[in-house]
C-alpha cells in the first residue's frame, strides 16, 4: 500500500448506549457520542484522548460496527459506508484484554493466525512482522512468558500480518512504563507508514515524548468533541482562542486536564463543566478547518474499496485452528505438557485409584456392594473428569473463538468440530487405557468385546458431560459456577437413574418416566448388566469363605420365609439386578430395561445429540448479554 490511498472520515457520529451509573445514577442508557466528526488517512497515527468514561472505547466500537445500540452519523473508508462486511475484510481492532491460546510461542501464534497466506509467503510475512514489532528475539518463548509490552506487540501483530487498512487499538499503552510505551507508540508509527495503515489508538495519560509520533489528536468529554485534527495545528489552534500551552508543560496532557471535569468540588465541577462547553461549542464554530487537518501525501482518490473475494476458505480455516490447537496441546511447555496431562492421563489415574481400593474383591455374595460401588465410581468419575477437564482447558479457547469470530474469521461450526477432532480422539485413549485398568476387576480379557464395549460407555458419558459443561459456558462465563452447575446435575441424574444409590424398584412413577430423559439411566443399565452377569456371579455364590450359601433356595433372610441365615440375600448376580430394577415380580428386565443393545445405543445417541445441539448452539446468534460478557 501507498500512503494517503485511504481515508476513514467521521462525520456527525452519534451513538446512545449504556451508560456508567458512577455518571448519571439510575439511567441506563444515554448519549455516549455527540457529534463526532474526524478524518484520518493512510500512514497517519491518531490517537484519542480523554478521561474515563469520555467514549474513547465506544468510539472504537462504532466505527468496528460492534455496538448493539443506535448509531446515527456517516462512518466511511473512501466514501464507502463502513459495513461490518468491510470492517472485518479490511481492518484490525486490538481490543485492552485479547487471550491467546497458552502453550504456544510467539511465531506460532503468529503463524496460526487465519490469512489468506499461505506456506512460504506466510512464513516471510511472519518474519516480517517479528521484525517490525522487535520481537524477533523472543520468537520461541512461549505467550505465558512474555513481558507485558512484548504480550502487547504480540496482540498488534496479530493484526497487522492480516494487512489491515485501519487498525484500531484500545488503550495499547495500558500499565506500560514509560520506556515501553515510546516503544509501542514509535513501532505503530513505523507501521502505520510502512503498511500504510491508518491507526487510531486511545491512550488516558499521554507522555510528551509520544508527541512526536502522532500526526492528529482527537479529544473527548463526556462524548463531545473539544478537538478534533493535526498535533502540530492544536497549539495553533488553541493559541487562537485563547488557551495558550504553558512552557515545559506536556500540551497533550495540558490539553487533555482541559477537557476533563474536575470533580473535586462543586464549585470546580460547574465551572470546569461549563468551560468544556464552551471550548465544545468554539471548535464547532471554528474547528471545521483544523479537523481536516493536512494529509501526508496527495488527496486520496473518491473511489470505492473493492471488497475482498469472499470470505477465507473454510477448510483453510478449519485446518489452520486445529493445527493451532494440535501445536498447543503437544507443546513441551509448562502449558502444553499440562493439557496434554489432563487429557491423556487424568481418567486413567483416577481409575488407578479405584483399583486400589477393589481390587481385592472376590466371587463372594457382600462383594455386590463393592461392585455397584464400583460401577457408580466409574461413572461418576467419568462425569466429574469430562466437567473438570472441559472447565480448566476450555474457556480459553472460547474466549478466543468470541473474539476471532467478532472478526468474521470463522463461526461456531468450525470451532467446535475443530476443538472436538482435538478433544475426542485424546478422550478415547484415555478412557481406553482407563477401562484396561479396572476391567479386569469384574470381567476377562478373554473376551476383548466386553471389554471395549466397558470401555466405550466410559467414553460416551465423558463426551457427553464435556460436550454438556461446552454448552453451559457459552452463556456462564464463570468456570466454577459453571462446574458446580454441570455436578449437580449429574449428581441428581445418578441418584435418581443409575439404579444403584437408589433401586428403580422403588421409584415413584413419575420419578422413573423421568430416568428416561437420562443417559446415566442407559450407561448405569448396560455396565449393571455386564457386571452382574459375566461369568461365575451368574451362578450361585458363597456369601463368604465361611458361610457357603450355594445350596439354598431362598435369598433373603426373612422370618416370614423361616430362613435363619442372615447372610445369603442373594443366589446370584441376576438376582440382585432383579431386586435393583423389576418394578414388577413379572418383569423381564434383562429384554427390557436391562437390554445390552438398547442401553448401549441409546447411551451413544446421547451423546452424539449433545454434540449435534451444541452445532446448533454455536449456530445461534449471540444474545447481546453474552457478547457483552466475552467482548473482551
Amino acid at each position: 500500500m501507498i500512503g494517503s490511498d485511504y481515508t476513514l472520515d467521521l462525520a456527525n457520529v452519534f451513538y446512545s448506549g449504556q451508560v456508567s451509573v458512577r455518571l448519571i445514577v439510575g439511567v441506563p442508557t444515554g448519549i455516549i457520542l455527540k457529534d463526532v466528526s474526524m478524518t484520518v488517512h493512510s500512514g497517519e497515527v491518531l490517537a484519542v484522548l480523554g478521561s474515563k468514561g469520555s467514549g474513547k472505547k465506544a468510539l472504537l466500537d462504532v466505527i468496528s460496527r460492534r455496538v448493539q445500540g443506535p448509531v446515527r452519523g456517516q462512518i466511511l473508508l473512501n466514501n464507502q459506508p463502513m459495513t461490518v462486511c468491510l470492517f472485518q475484510q479490511r481492518c484490525g481492532y486490538v481490543t485492552h484484554k485479547c487471550d491467546l491460546i497458552e502453550g504456544l510461542t510467539v511465531e506460532q501464534t503468529l503463524y496460526y493466525t487465519p490469512t489468506r497466506l499461505t506456506g512460504y509467503l506466510k512464513k516471510s510475512k511472519v518474519k516480517q512482522v517479528m521484525a517490525d514489532l522487535a520481537l524477533s528475539q523472543v520468537s520461541n518463548r512461549c505467550i505465558e512468558n512474555l513481558t507485558k509490552s512484548e504480550y502487547r506487540r504480540l496482540m498488534i501483530g496479530i493484526q497487522l500480518i492480516k494487512d489491515p487498512v485501519v487498525l484500531l487499538l484500545d488503550e495499547p499503552t495500558w500499565d506500560l512504563n514509560p520506556l515501553n510505551t515510546y516503544l509501542v507508540v514509535s513501532i505503530l508509527s513505523n507501521a502505520a507508514k510502512k503498511y500504510g495503515s491508518a491507526v487510531i489508538l486511545t491512550m488516558e495519560k499521554p507522555r510528551s515524548d509520544v508527541f512526536p509520533f502522532l500526526d492528529r489528536v482527537l479529544y473527548l468529554c463526556l462524548g463531545d468533541t473539544v478537538y478534533a485534527g493535526g498535533t502540530r495545528q492544536m497549539l495553533e489552534y488553541f493559541d487562537a482562542i485563547e488557551f495558550p500551552c504553558p512552557q515545559l508543560e506536556n500540551p497533550l496532557m495540558y490539553y487533555l486536564c482541559l477537557s476533563t471535569v474536575d470533580r473535586r468540588s462543586r464549585e470546580r465541577f460547574l465551572e470546569s463543566n461549563h468551560q468544556i462547553a464552551e471550548l465544545v461549542e468554539k471548535f464547532k464554530i471554528e474547528g471545521g478547518g483544523y479537523r481536516k487537518g493536512t494529509t501526508i501525501g496527495p488527496t486520496p482518490p473518491e473511489y470505492k474499496i473493492p471488497l475482498l473475494l469472499g470470505k477465507i476458505g473454510s477448510c483453510g480455516v478449519a485446518w489452520t485452528v486445529y493445527m493451532r490447537l494440535l501445536a498447543a496441546t503437544l507443546s513441551f511447555k509448562k502449558s502444553g505438557l499440562k493439557q496434554f496431562g489432563l487429557r491423556l492421563f487424568l481418567v486413567p489415574l483416577y481409575f488407578a485409584i479405584l483399583w486400589l481400593f477393589y481390587n481385592r474383591m472376590g466371587l463372594f455374595q457382600h462383594t455386590f456392594a463393592s461392585r455397584s460401588g464400583l460401577i457408580l465410581n466409574s461413572l461418576a468419575g467419568v462425569y466429574f473428569l469430562g466437567v473438570l477437564n472441559t472447565v480448566v482447558l476450555y474457556p480459553t479457547y472460547r474466549t478466543r473463538y468470541f473474539q476471532e469470530s467478532q472478526e468474521g474469521l470463522y463461526g461456531g461450526t468450525i470451532f467446535l468440530i475443530t476443538y472436538n477432532l482435538l478433544s475426542i480422539p485424546f478422550s478415547f485413549i484415555s478412557c481406553l487405557g482407563a477401562g484396561a485398568i479396572v476391567y479386569p476387576l469384574v470381567g476377562s480379557f478373554d473376551n476383548l468385546l466386553e471389554y471395549l464395549f466397558f470401555s466405550l460407555i466410559l467414553w460416551a458419558c465423558y463426551i457427553f458431560a464435556e460436550q454438556q459443561t461446552m454448552a453451559t459456558l457459552m452463556i456462564v462465563k464463570d468456570h466454577l459456577l459453571a462446574a458446580i452447575f454441570n455436578i449437580y446435575i449429574i449428581c441428581v441424574c445418578l441418584t435418581l437413574s443409575s439404579g444403584i444409590l437408589r433401586s428403580i424398584k422403588g421409584l415413584q412413577d413419575w420419578l422413573f418416566y423421568l430416568t428416561y430423559a437420562t443417559q446415566s439411566r442407559y450407561a448405569a443399565a448396560f455396565l449393571n448388566r455386564q457386571v452382574f452377569l459375566a461369568g461365575d456371579l451368574s451362578k450361585p455364590l458363597p456369601f463368604d469363605q465361611q458361610h457357603n450359601c450355594t445350596n439354598m433356595n431362598l435369598i433373603e433372610s426373612s422370618l416370614l420365609n423361616g430362613i435363619t441365615n442372615p447372610y445369603c440375600r442373594y443366589a446370584s448376580g441376576q438376582s440382585f439386578l432383579s431386586e435393583r430394577y423389576a418394578r414388577d415380580p413379572g418383569d423381564n428386565i434383562f429384554n427390557g430395561i436391562l437390554d445390552s443393545d438398547l442401553n448401549i445405543g441409546i447411551t451413544f445417541a446421547f451423546t452424539l445429540g449433545m454434540i449435534v445441539f451444541n452445532l446448533f448452539l454455536y449456530l445461534v446468534p449471540l444474545p447481546a448479554f453474552v457478547k457483552a460478557k466475552f467482548r473482551e
